[in-house]
């Protein structure tokens, strides 16, 4: 039996193994080696049988650990580390996200730029790894990455929290960063332009709009005398946003009843955003905003 000394934590077998710890946490949970259980990562029987352990730790909990001989398992010396990847394979470790979501999220990182010819790579996307492609069927611009770029701290901060779930701090020194771990982390009523929301339906609503490079008001209000605020303002087609949250008060419902009379009377140009939506923002606002004249 092999001692702890012998056992490596998931990150450090990826280290040995020269790949980013997401892809071996991704690929040992395609594999049935391990699965999510809320916030931690679970040993199921197929990982118990591959040598898989728990590990506890004073300072980081417990952990799981394999045997440094794993290196060795023919299905993990078959990953392709150097294989490059693109916003859409990125999917892969941000279920929560889709490709555009993630392309904005690299813009707004300035690694890249949305042109009318498609994704171009910047100078600071270059110096990341990044590479400029051409798609051979529509011609249209994209870019690739080094797989190594989902274990970028910034990037992986960045993405967490649009797929709200918040990363926890993590030392570098811990032998096992929980790279998939929602929690406390996130600001949930803060968007990434500093707007301090009401909701998470807001918040995801103001970064929608923030990613897609629209300026926008929050609690803007309408061109009335009597005091009524719009949640979101886009003052390129004077777009008027609403969200529409479960379980809204009696009073409050009445002031949103009042101010849809107000969109009608005034003719002013309005999007309401439900619950619901809040997985399909591409396609309710783009769509909503197309309708104004307002691509993005």
């Amino acid at each position: 039996m092999e001692s702890d000394t012998s056992r490596l934590s998931t990150t450090a077998l990826a280290r040995k193994l020269n790949i980013p710890a997401q892809q071996l946490f991704a690929t040992l949970r395609d594999y049935g080696w391990i699965e999510r259980a809320g916030e931690s990562w679970l040993l199921t029987p197929k990982g118990e049988f591959e040598g898989g352990q728990y590990q506890q730790s004073r300072r980081y909990g417990r952990y799981i650990v394999w045997p440094e001989s794993l290196d060795h398992h023919p299905l993990l010396a078959a990953i392709e580390s150097n294989q490059r990847i693109n916003a859409a394979s990125m999917c892969r470790y941000y279920p929560l996200l889709h490709a555009r979501q993630i392309n904005r999220a690299l813009a707004e990182l300035g690694l890249q730029h949305h042109s009318i010819i498609g994704w171009e790579l910047t100078e600071r996307g270059r110096a990341l790894g990044g590479l400029q492609e051409e798609s051979d069927n529509s011609g249209a611009f994209y870019v690739t990455w080094p797989h190594e770029i989902v274990d970028n701290p910034v990037i992986h901060r960045e993405l967490t929290r649009q797929s709200d779930q918040g990363q926890r701090v993590a030392d570098s020194a811990d032998p096992e960063p929980d790279l998939f771990a929602g929690g406390a982390g996130a600001e949930t009523g803060v968007g990434i332009d500093g707007h301090k929301l009401g909701s998470p339906l807001e918040v995801r609503v103001c970064n929608w709009l923030y990613l897609a490079q629209l300026a926008h008001a929050y609690q803007r209000a309408l061109p009335t005398e009597e005091l009524v605020y719009a949640d979101f303002y886009v003052p390129e087609g004077n777009v008027y946003i609403d969200c529409w949250d479960t379980g809204i008060p009696a009073r409050a419902l009445a002031g949103k009843l009042h101010k849809q009379e107000l969109y009608r009377i005034l003719k002013l140009r309005h999007i309401e955003i439900n619950a619901a939506d809040a997985d399909r923002l591409d396609e309710v606002l783009g769509r909503g905003l197309l309708a104004f004249g307002i691509r993005c």
